[in-house]
């Protein structure tokens, strides 16, 4: 089960846009920063292709500027 964290920085002017369109995704826990203009963004999702999707379909958002890959695993599941 990939658990991967990232920083995400929004356009000018667009990190409540960015916000609400990274919450919209099931697999995502957003935490806006206080003090800065960045977003760190959890996922979990199960397997390293639902993971991959998931960070194209974040990379595709229009207030999106950047997302820089802070942490990345793969715990394997219990059968």
């Amino acid at each position: 089960m990939p658990i991967t964290s990232y920083l995400a920085h929004p356009q000018e002017g667009k990190k409540s846009e960015l916000l609400k369109a990274l919450t919209s995704f099931k697999d995502c826990e957003v935490i806006p920063a206080e003090n800065e203009d960045i977003l760190v963004v959890v996922t979990e999702t199960r397997d390293t292709e639902e993971e991959n999707n998931l960070k194209d379909k974040i990379e595709t958002l229009n207030s999106l500027k950047l997302l820089v890959l802070v942490s990345g695993f793969n715990t394997p599941q219990n059968d």
